[in-house]
């Protein structure tokens, strides 16, 4: 059986102002001829499907006419969907009904019933062969909080970390269930949307998930008789704890600057038996190049000159690359912006993003013991002086205190 792992599209996802949905669409074109040239029996889609909760219709009728025409193609085709924590998870399995009809499982929350219990059958999904006999069973967990898991409290007998101790219960009961349905030569899969101990994250794009004081989770939350983990959250493609068998398959494209120099892929997991027999990244071909210039912050006559050289080819404009401009600075200037586009004309890019930083000493308000009653002793100027201090390293010009005096009249 050939599985295709795959998270995080954050459909409806916007650069800095600029709408995406050209890139999405080219992601999701390739990855359905991905799966006929596979021959891919499953797809998992291991949460943050959208950048929202509030999708736009437009990056609805992405997720749905991707998930019909994967069907049609591929009529086989497993296909489950789970929950992210930029999801909506009443949003994303409203249409669950309509869409299992065509072949799609859909978790968006895990479910209870009238005495409170959880519905672990509903979380274990079987996996067909394309001759429609069970070959897998998975662990379809969508994100968790608080109240989606068994409620462990923490006393003396058992100070673990509630939160914790709930989810590593949740998958135990999940696999106890999986293994007692489960035929001979059958696999367990998992899927789950997380922050795993050890993992790399991008601080540009990625929203932390703290829940009571928790935000990363063991490894060993996974029983070794799981063959293998999809894991969603971390858009960085990375296998967890150094187990080769947990796995994120991180974002298909970048969705900030910081993610420039990422691979983006999905996995490919052939499962042999009870067993995996091998997992392959496949690339993912970037539509829309993100360039930075410079590469690293320089002064802002070099920049100027960098982007004046800036040769990119012509292309239409939701194909013309995103840029981000990287300027040091010893003192505020305030015609950055004019500077950088008259830079910039008619070149075929998409200023995104203006990034400043200065070179300045680390002084005043971070190195100074502030005590109360220094703090309330404080007038606006001062804090004024102490943070151009701060952000330039010298001592603020005469005009720039005389209108920043103009501003606190009342």
């Amino acid at each position: 059986m050939r599985l295709l792992h795959t998270s995080d599209w954050h459909l409806g996802q916007s650069l800095h102002n600029f709408e995406r949905h050209y890139e999405h669409q080219r992601f999701l074109d390739w990855l359905l001829d991905t799966i006929v040239a596979e021959r891919a029996d499953a797809l998992l889609i291991a949460g943050d499907i959208f950048d929202n909760a509030n999708p736009s219709s437009a990056s609805q009728k992405q997720l749905y006419r991707f998930l019909q025409r994967a069907r049609e193609r591929v009529p086989h085709l497993n296909l489950i969907v789970i929950a992210g924590n930029h999801d909506s998870p009443g949003r994303l399995e409203a249409p669950g009904p309509l869409l299992e009809a065509h072949g799609t499982r859909v978790i968006g929350a895990v479910q209870r019933d009238a005495d409170g219990a959880i519905d672990i059958d509903a979380l274990v999904l079987p996996l067909t062969a394309s001759d429609g006999a069970i070959a897998a069973w998975c662990l379809a967990v969508p994100f968790l909080r608080p109240g989606d898991v068994p409620r462990i409290p923490a006393d003396g007998d058992n100070p673990a970390d509630p939160y914790l101790a709930g989810i590593a219960l949740l998958y135990k009961q999940a696999l106890e269930l999986a293994q007692a349905k489960r035929g001979d030569g059958q696999a367990i899969l998992a899927m789950g949307h997380c922050h795993m101990v050890d993992g790399q994250m991008s601080n540009d794009s990625e929203r932390r998930i703290v829940i009571g004081g928790t935000e990363m989770l063991p490894a060993g939350i996974f029983d070794p008789a799981i063959a293998y983990a999809a894991l969603g959250h971390l858009h960085l493609a990375q296998a967890v704890g150094k187990q080769d068998h947990i796995r994120y398959c991180g974002s298909p494209i970048p969705l900030s600057f910081a993610e420039v120099g990422y691979t983006h892929q999905i996995l490919r997991i052939d499962i042999d038996g009870a067993k995996v027999g091998a997992i392959t990244p496949i690339h993912v071909p970037r539509a829309v190049e993100l360039l930075r210039v410079p590469a690293k912050p320089a002064p802002l006559a070099q920049v100027l000159e960098e982007l004046a050289a800036l040769d990119v080819p012509d292309a239409p404009p939701d194909q013309q690359p995103f840029l981000e401009v990287r300027v040091r600075l010893d003192a505020p200037e305030p015609g950055l912006r004019a500077r950088i586009e008259a830079a910039l004309e008619g070149k075929p890019v998409r200023l995104a993003k203006i990034e400043t930083s200065s070179a300045a000493r680390a002084t005043s308000i971070d190195s100074d013991m502030m005590t109360l009653d220094r703090l309330e002793q404080l007038k606006p100027d001062d804090i004024f002086r102490q943070l151009y201090q701060q952000r330039f390293g010298n001592d603020a010009p005469a005009e720039q205190l005389s209108a920043f005096a103009e501003l606190m009249l009342p």
